[in-house]
């Protein structure tokens, strides 16, 4: 090359795609990347490729654990193109600094149409038939079914996917009730939706279909007690999540005829293990089953596919990317970065903690950072609040979604003070009770320790953790012992422990650090223990 010539080839940026994904994906991409692919199934071949690839795509079937991660020095982000995120390891990713983005939006109306389809296919029975006809019977008697025309369903979990199932089954004249407590009744008015009670629900519904987030709350949330409560005639369908369903409890139902019948997508054990009552389960002749197919459209994988591939764009551009899970991209300041996953806990916080549905969101940032733009504290604020309690992935783009759609009014409110710390941030919430809640926190020390300061004007001061009480009661002497009694005798570890109290016999709260969490059982009967008149378990989803 001629000495005053100029080299204008830049090393493209390396796109690493692990799986096959849609020619859309690849055209998404554009052409200022060098795109390669590999077999992420292949271990060996992975770690080879990762070695200098700035992203990589993927969908169910590669790993991208810690080992991996060590194998990629220069990678930024990790793009999975789908939903569920069961095959990163989120943490060690943020921990070295790499970016985790997904399609959250890209499975939901598959994953409604499927719910539709397995309540068609019971209400017709439609496999059996089919199975029937094709090994040679005609058994027209055999499968009589049922119209939907004026039945009720039963939607458990009115989010996004909820919703859509909702106005699908409204156009088969089908009367739709649902439980969700973080749903206000202006929001399920909008959807033609009435809400209720749960043991209201079950009594009450022809079809239930359950679309709820898999948190400690939700595991087996339907089960026994439910299937009791249920007519004889009525069916359950689950394409949300394994394990909201008992299906211990639903194996037994089905065979003593306390329901009628069942579709499952989802299960404990994916695949349902031999000898377990979800491969029981699929054995029956009154259970429609299919293999996780809820996103399973070539419609939603490529809406999947396109989705990463822009948020890719965005990452390695620097821009601000909507997707990602476990941090925010972008021009942020570095002091205002830490403040992000603390702000997302002090959201989950506050939702754990609500009675009732938010109907307004202030997200309060007092001190040195308002020097900074704040305003992904809000996203992260609202990512928080909604993580435990939507069935769907959430991100900073769908979460002003989920707050419009749920009539939540939400606020930046900046303020320079902050008289006990340097930086403090307040989520305060306005709940449909009239009531409020609101959580506070802070970054400590050279390491940046997340703190809980504040609940509901109460002043506390620990690091914030996985499992955490919160308790609320008239102070009186043996409160502490009554508790400490009760959770020692069932092998729970009081990890850490704060009480802050107004006067003395007035209200105390208390806020426990734990090593492991409480049965429900065992929280109900402190509860009544203690006469506590605010008594919640928190369960952090790791952030």
């Amino acid at each position: 090359m001629p000495e005053n010539a100029v080299n204008t080839s830049a090393k493209k940026p390396v796109v690493l795609l692990a799986e096959t994904l849609s020619p859309a994906t690849v055209d998404a991409l554009g052409p200022d990347f060098d795109v390669r692919s590999v077999d992420g199934t292949d271990r060996e071949a992975l770690f080879a490729a990762l070695a200098d690839a700035d992203a990589v795509l993927i969908r169910s079937a590669t790993k991208i654990d810690a080992e991996a991660l060590s194998h990629a020095p220069v990678l930024k982000v990790v793009a999975r193109a789908g939903v569920g995120l069961d095959n990163v390891d989120i943490k060690a990713a943020t921990a070295a600094g790499v970016m985790v983005v997904n399609a959250p939006t890209s499975n939901i109306v598959s994953a409604a149409e499927l719910t539709v389809g397995h309540i068609l296919s019971l209400a017709r029975r439609i496999p059996a038939a089919h199975g029937s006809l094709s090994a040679g019977a005609w058994k027209r008697s055999s499968y009589t079914g049922v119209e939907l025309f004026e039945k009720t369903v039963g939607i458990v979990g009115l989010g996004r996917i909820g919703a859509l199932v909702a106005a699908r089954l409204a156009a088969f004249d089908m009367r739709v009730i649902a439980f969700d407590p973080y749903v206000t009744s202006a929001r399920a008015q909008q959807l033609g939706v009435q809400l209720v009670s749960l043991d209201e629900l079950v009594a009450e519904a022809d079809f239930l279909t359950i679309h709820m987030p898999k948190t400690p709350e939700t595991t087996g949330m339907i089960g026994a007690e439910q299937f009791r409560a249920m007519k004889p005639t009525s069916y359950v369908v689950n394409v949300a999540r394994g394990g909201l369903i008992d299906e211990d409890a639903l194996l037994v139902a089905l065979q003593n005829g306390e329901i009628a019948g069942a579709g499952l997508d989802v299960f404990t054990s994916e695949p349902p293990v031999e000898g377990g009552s979800a491969r029981a389960l699929t054995a029956l002749p009154n259970v429609v089953v299919t293999p996780h197919l809820g996103a399973s459209t070539d419609e939603a994988q490529e809406k999947a596919g396109v989705s990463v591939a822009r948020s890719v764009r965005l990452a390695l551009g620097g821009d601000l990317v909507p997707d990602a899970v476990n941090v925010a991209g972008g021009v942020i300041d570095p002091y205002v970065r830490p403040g992000i996953p603390l702000t997302e806990k002090l959201g989950q916080i506050l939702s754990f903690l609500a009675q009732s549905p938010l109907t307004s969101l202030d997200v309060e940032v007092h001190g040195e950072l308002n020097a900074y733009d704040v305003s992904v504290l809000r996203l992260a604020a609202l990512k928080g609040v909604f993580t435990p309690i939507v069935s769907e992935t959430v991100s900073y783009v769908n979460a002003p979604l989920l707050a419009e759609q749920r009539g939540v009014a939400v606020r930046l409110v900046q303020d320079e003070i902050s008289e006990e710390y340097r930086n403090v941030i307040t989520l305060r919430g306005a709940l449909a009770d009239g009531s409020q809640v609101s959580v506070s926190g802070t970054l400590t020390g050279p390491k940046q320790i997340e703190k809980l300061v504040a609940i509901n004007g109460h002043a506390v001061e620990l690091p914030i953790e996985k499992h955490h009480v919160v308790m609320l009661y008239t102070d009186r002497p043996g409160i502490v012992a009554v508790y400490g009694q009760r959770f020692g005798e069932a092998g729970i570890n009081i990890a850490g422990m704060q009480i802050a109290r107004e006067t003395a016999g007035g209200q105390a709260l208390s806020v426990l650090t734990l090593d492991s969490p409480i049965p429900e059982a065992l929280l109900d009967e402190v509860r009544v223990a203690i006469d506590a008149d605010l008594f919640r378990q928190i369960e952090l989803v790791e952030v």
